[in-house]
This record gives structure tokens, sequence and C-alpha cells, in this order.
């Protein structure tokens, strides 16, 4: 996979290494399972925040903080051959490194459970794109400000 990173999506931060390494291994990664139907994800029914469809088959949805794995992030959990692109995200996931794994069912939910898992990034997905999203949506929640305010103090 050819991945070009543009400079915004190379800088550094204090909460996350640097986006734009392809190919880069985070061990430890905190991990969660989140589906459709909890009470907290009904209003947006089987949609993404980034307006797609939640996905769950070879390709599968993440949901995480933003400013520490920006939309379009892809990855790989070691030992699944499963893709995953970061396109949600949700209020308890901000200010964590954790990383939210969409599963249709509630039995599938319940079966992940938490896991600390090693990941392992095949392209990083856009700061620029996630204020894009992001920035609309600033006024109607603390969490959507939070990310923004950390994805713009980003040092350059």
């Amino acid at each position: 996979m050819c991945v070009s990173a543009t400079a915004e999506e190379v800088k550094s931060s204090t909460t996350h290494p640097p986006a734009g390494a392809p190919g880069q291994v985070i061990a430890g990664v905190k991990t969660t399972a989140y589906t459709h139907d909890e009470s907290d994800h009904i209003e947006y029914g089987a949609r993404t925040a980034a307006g797609t469809l939640l996905k769950h088959g070879q390709v599968r949805s993440a949901a995480a903080d933003w400013s520490i794995y920006p939309v379009g992030t892809v990855f790989q959990i070691k030992g699944d051959p499963s893709i995953y692109v970061v396109d949600d995200y949700g209020s308890a996931l901000v200010g964590t490194k954790t990383i939210d794994l969409y599963k249709p069912t509630f039995d599938l939910m319940h079966h992940w459970g938490t896991r600390r898992v090693t990941i392992q990034v095949l392209k990083w997905g856009s700061f620029a794109r996630s204020l894009a999203i992001l920035k609309p949506r600033a006024g109607k929640a603390w969490h959507v400000r939070e990310m923004v305010a950390r994805i713009q103090s980003r040092p350059v």
C-alpha cells in the first residue's frame, strides 16, 4: 500500500506517537466493543460519525478519539486478519488511547469485552479531515469541542 502523509499528519503529539508512520506497531492498546443497538448509539442507527454505514466484514469500523487516531486511520490487530478503519468516535473515548471496535450484535460485543492488543497502523488518517467533520458539530457536544481543541493544539 502506498501512503503519502501531509505535514499535518506527521506532527508529533504528547498523547500519541507521531501520526504518519505506516507500519507503526503499537503494543498494549486498550480495546473495547460497541454495537449500534446500545442506548447511546440508537439515535445514529448503523451509521458512523464519518457518515458511512458501520462495517463488520473483512473491513470493520472502529471508534476512537480523532485527536489521537484521526478519521481514516487503518489498522490491523495482531492475530486478526480483519482490517479496521477509524470512522466513528464516542464521548467515552476522548482523552484516552482506547479504540472501540464495532460488533453487529450484543453477543459479539460482550464476547470481545475489554482487551489489550497490539495493532499495526497500515495508514494514518487525516487530522484535516477530522477537523472538517468535527468543527461544525463542536457547538453540540463537549467531547467534540475537546477533540477539535486537541487537534488544533498539536505541535507543528
